[in-house]
């Protein structure tokens, strides 16, 4: 019996020595939990793993900046989500980025098991993306958070409107579209044009800016979506914080963010 017993420990510590890891990649930390960096398909992703996954493993899918105020990260680990990055800053919410995204979730959920819905979390320019995415995808999404968001390219890095805009990321806007500037002056596939399908699958929505915000207007792209939305029968809640510019992103205390994920997500 005590032969048996000692071989089972064997077994067990040799399996735990050579268990492959969750993800392949270089294994890091991120605010206490593991990170793991990897290239998926040619696009640089990033996963961090919570200590204990919650039920039908929830995810936030964070759009650029990764790492920037992590507060609402952080917490949402600790409620047993993942966290989870695609690096498509670059494409600005292009069909090329909407495709990668795709493939990504097509391998977090097929290959690893998260969960169907997802909830999409952007901050300035990953608006475009996690909007176009989602349009796309209504039914895989289940709440998005947006943080002065970029819900129109005219206004960023455009700079049509009231925004400072940003020549050189314009012509690259332009670029990753395929669009001459007159046929994106009249494009009408930004975020703010294109909300029907959310509203139709009930996805809520929360915005929180900075009311004194002039790179990312808010009435040029989180004021329209307010609007629109709530025209359209969706759901959405904005928190203005005043006196406040494009940055810092994010709360000091982000439990209304938090909140807002977790019950969406339907995790308790």
């Amino acid at each position: 019996m005590k032969v048996a017993f000692s071989a089972l420990l064997l077994t067990v510590f040799a399996f735990q020595v050579h268990a492959e890891p969750p993800f392949a990649g270089k294994k890091g930390q991120f605010q206490g939990f593991d990170r793991y960096d990897f290239v998926h398909d040619g696009t640089q992703c990033i996963v961090v793993v919570p200590k204990n996954a919650a039920p039908g493993k929830p995810w936030i899918w964070r759009a650029r900046f990764f790492g920037h105020e992590p507060q609402a990260d952080k917490a949402l680990l600790e409620k047993g989500f993942h966290v989870v990055y695609a690096e498509v800053g670059g494409l600005f919410g292009s069909p090329k980025a909407v495709a990668i995204w795709d493939e990504f979730y097509r391998f977090l959920t097929e290959e690893h098991g998260f969960a169907n819905k997802v909830a999409l979390e952007g901050m300035s320019r990953g608006g475009l993306i996690i909007y176009n995415w989602a349009a796309k995808n209504p039914d895989k999404v289940s709440c998005i958070y947006a943080d002065a968001p970029v819900c129109d390219f005219k206004s960023w890095p455009g700079g049509k409107g009231k925004g400072k805009g940003s020549p050189g990321d314009w012509q690259r806007c332009l670029k990753a579209y395929g669009l001459s500037e007159e046929q994106a002056l009249s494009w009408r596939r930004n975020p703010i044009d294109n909300l029907k399908p959310l509203a139709k699958a009930d996805v809520p929505l929360l915005h929180v800016v900075g009311a004194a915000d002039v790179v990312v207007p808010v009435e040029e792209n989180t004021a329209i979506i307010e609007q629109r939305y709530k025209e359209l029968g969706g759901k959405i809640t904005v928190i203005s914080k005043a006196g406040v510019g494009h940055h810092p992103h994010s709360l000091k205390d982000p439990s209304p963010i938090v909140d807002f994920v977790v019950v969406h997500s339907r995790v308790k």
